[in-house]
């Protein structure tokens, strides 16, 4: 019951934030006055005239994207030069010594990190320099929340307006994002982790002796600024290798909370965001709703899956007492295995749910160590193409895909032409968005294949049968799902999972966007047509419902015979008392 009281704690403070901050980004958007604008509107119209970027001329679908791919092309170059010359950081800024990375290894993780992944293949306190933690990592950390929000916002306005040749300006939504939102909320979010107990220095590392006689080396470092940013941004890279589970990361359970909240607090916003572009909040409601209900489903299968346990060790208690009834069998105490005694199981299985639903990849504890089912309900989250929620503004464009998908097979069903928020839903915006929703297929499927199919694969493996398949499969949806968590047995610091998987996560980020902003683009130009008695309310109940289903047949079904290999077929070898 304490767990279950714990969860629902969070869920009322979801709901409490998502009005206010959702009124609030439709403002920073819409460039209108807010309370910080005496602060911030000089630094923003500076940032302008530095670049010669006039933020009221109007973008085309083309410009926009186009502007989006160079400024984050430019990202990656930076940031792949910054870690290849780590040996030449300064010494206050790379105390322990540490060289450049390697080729690959820089590539995967600049496109990483430009992504919006963080997918890391290497432990952040032993291959990362304090400057490119500080400078290259974090600054990468903004920017990619930013493009992803911006990405968007941009498809807001193309299907919400009327007759129109442009979709925004990419430069002032990049701007705007960054200074109004990011950048204020992680200056408080960092005080409130440095007041927890998050460390903030550039110190040497310690070196402890243990009550043993030994030693042990104790990381330092500026975590705290960058775990605020990792947070809010759904960047989720660790600036420690044990991510949320160091306890210099997460030291207690209100910076435990809090770090799930920020996860969820811009992507839950988006929403309200959305219903004022619409200038219906029944509109923004209606997905957020969808979103919940999705959430709150997956939150309780992983929490009763670990909770049960593993059969297989509660008949081991029940063979030195008494024989336990079978189909009756639950793990004392429940599945504590990669988990910290700190937060227990109910607050793993919550940011279990969050980290995956949001495409954050930050973990305070370990996947690969839960049950089948416990660990199946994260992968697919990310799998379904990052909207329960989602990534900063990626998971708006997710959903939204979903929600114009929804209204042309609920046109289908009663043989009218698909609307959505009173413009037809055409064959062309179709072929948008079903190209969207078949990169994140292919990328998944075709690099899981690979990655099972090739000796190089299979040798970064360290868990057998089902479950050494889930690692790779996990693998290959959070690269192009953006998430960067992983099931960690996976030795994924070669050559070969640092291409492929850096090639998912470009599929899954830009391959993904371009169509949306095409369909942005066509929208846009659109004007609106009257209701009548057979238009598709877009608001309701059955709407909501009718969208979950499009996601779960759309989306869930795709991936049900690698699901059934993995971790289904892993679940009843477990119940059965087998073992690989």
């Amino acid at each position: 019951m304490n767990g279950i009281l714990q969860i629902a704690l969070y869920c009322a403070v979801l709901l409490s934030t998502a009005y206010p901050m959702g009124v609030y980004m439709h403002r920073v958007f819409e460039g209108e006055r807010t309370f910080l604008s005496p602060v911030l509107a000089p630094v923003e119209k500076l940032f302008y005239r530095l670049c010669g970027v006039s933020p009221k001329s109007d973008m085309r679908w083309t410009t926009y994207a186009t502007t989006l791919l160079l400024f984050n092309a430019a990202g990656f170059a930076i940031l792949f030069l910054f870690l290849r010359t780590q040996a030449w950081h300064p010494h206050l800024l790379n105390p322990q010594g540490m060289p450049g990375m390697s080729p690959t290894f820089a590539m995967g993780t600049a496109v990483s990190f430009v992504t919006n992944t963080n997918w890391q293949a290497y432990s952040g306190e032993s291959a990362a320099t304090y400057a490119s933690q500080m400078f290259g990592l974090t600054w990468q950390n903004f920017v990619s929340a930013a493009t992803g929000m911006a990405a968007a916002v941009a498809l807001m306005r193309g299907l919400t307006r009327k007759k129109a040749q442009g979709i925004g300006n990419f430069w002032a939504d990049l701007v705007r994002a960054t200074i109004y939102i990011l950048l204020p909320i992680s200056v408080v979010l960092a005080v409130v982790f440095c007041a927890e107990g998050v460390v903030q220095n550039l110190n040497p590392y310690t070196t402890a002796h243990t009550i043993e006689g030994g030693t042990q080396t104790l990381a330092q470092g500026p975590a705290a600024s960058q775990l605020a940013i990792k947070m809010l941004g759904t960047n989720g890279g660790g600036f420690f290798n044990a991510s949320s589970a160091h306890p210099y990361e997460n030291p207690t359970p209100l910076s435990n909370f809090l770090q799930m909240l920020a996860i969820f607090l811009i992507p839950s916003g988006l929403t309200v965001t959305f219903g004022r572009y619409a200038r219906n909040r029944a509109q923004g409601w209606a997905l957020w709703s969808a979103m919940f209900l999705l959430f709150v489903a997956g939150t309780a299968a992983v929490y009763w899956s670990e909770q049960a346990g593993n059969p297989i060790l509660s008949q081991l208690g029940a063979n030195q007492q008494a024989v336990a009834a079978p189909g009756n069998r639950m793990q004392a105490g429940g599945n504590m295995e990669g988990k910290e005694v700190r937060f227990g199981i109910a607050n793993s299985a919550l940011f279990a749910a969050v980290t995956t639903d949001a495409s954050c990849g930050a973990v305070n504890s370990m996947h690969d160590s839960y049950t089948p089912l416990g660990g199946m309900i994260p992968m697919l989250n990310i799998a379904l193409g990052e909207m329960i929620f989602g990534g900063v503004g990626a998971g708006m464009l997710g959903i939204l895909l979903y929600a114009v998908l929804t209204v042309f097979i609920a046109g289908l069903m009663v043989g009218r032409t698909p609307e959505y928020l009173g413009k037809k839903v055409e064959a062309k915006e179709m072929k948008m968005a079903m190209a969207a929703v078949l990169v994140v297929v292919t990328s998944i499927l075709v690099g899981a294949a690979i990655g099972v199919s090739t000796e190089a694969g299979l040798a970064a493996r360290t868990n057998q049968g089902p479950h050494g398949l889930s690692e790779i499969f996990y693998a290959a949806a959070s690269a192009t799902g953006n998430n960067g968590s992983a099931f960690a047995g996976l030795s994924a610091n070669s050559h070969f999972y640092n291409i492929l998987l850096a090639l998912c996560m470009l599929a899954g980020r830009f391959l993904f966007i371009i169509p949306l902003l095409a369909l942005a683009g066509s929208m846009a130009g659109k004007n609106t047509v009257p209701e009548s008695n057979g238009t598709f309310s877009t608001t309701g109940p059955l709407f909501v419902f009718l969208l979950i289903g499009v996601i779960l047949i759309v989306g869930a079904l795709t991936f049900v015979p690698v699901l059934a290999l993995g971790p289904i077929i892993e679940h009843f070898a477990m119940t059965a008392g087998e073992v690989f």
